[in-house]
């Protein structure tokens, strides 16, 4: 332990426990994909496009996904107010590394099973 009292391991410094931490999690992936198929959503239409998650769970990925700048949040001064995701330019330079993934994670699907 190190004196703030959390947890330290080899990995800390490894790029890859880093990019993994901030995309991981159930909600995170679903909602970076979408916004990469749609470009531009609003708050209901990602709610209607991401099945199962609920209200709390998308506010809270989306402020931490923002606050890691990977999505972009714009908020038009209307009446009603009117608020935009989108992905940032890092946003959209994980979209490659994540259909590479895809990828060998459906190579991996067709293999045997063996565990």
């Amino acid at each position: 332990m190190n004196d703030k009292g959390s947890y330290k391991n080899k990995f800390d410094s490894c790029p890859l426990t880093f990019a993994l931490n901030l995309i991981g999690g159930k909600w995170r992936l679903p909602i970076i994909w979408s916004l990469h198929k749609n470009e531009t959503m609003r708050y209901n239409e990602l709610k209607r496009d991401i099945q199962g998650i609920t209200n709390m769970m998308l506010t809270q990925a989306l402020k931490e996904l923002e606050s890691y700048g990977i999505i972009n949040r714009k908020q038009f001064m209307e009446i009603p107010p009117r608020v935009e995701y989108s992905l940032t330019d890092n946003g959209e330079s994980l979209i490659p590394a994540l259909k590479a993934l895809a990828n060998w994670g459906d190579k991996m699907k067709s293999l045997p099973h063996i565990w």
